[in-house]
């Protein structure tokens, strides 16, 4: 099976849920969250917002190797 490049990320501080297409070729540290503008980062121990806060894991993650 491929790498997903879909994942849906839920803000912890809303419950707003966001459908978006993970980037390939670089990190999310950072990410605004639509539904009340909280500005989301990566939990301690993750690499990114994807990690912490999406379905799926990064690319990077998904394919064993390091990330970002």
């Amino acid at each position: 099976m491929g790498v997903v490049l879909l994942s849906d990320l839920t803000c912890p501080a809303c419950g707003h849920v966001e459908r978006e297409v993970m980037p390939t070729d670089s990190c999310w540290f950072f990410y605004r969250c639509k539904g009340c503008e909280v500005v989301l980062r990566p939990q301690a121990g993750h690499c990114c917002i994807f990690c912490s806060y999406g379905t799926v894991r990064c690319p990077p993650v998904q394919a064993d190797s390091a990330c970002c």
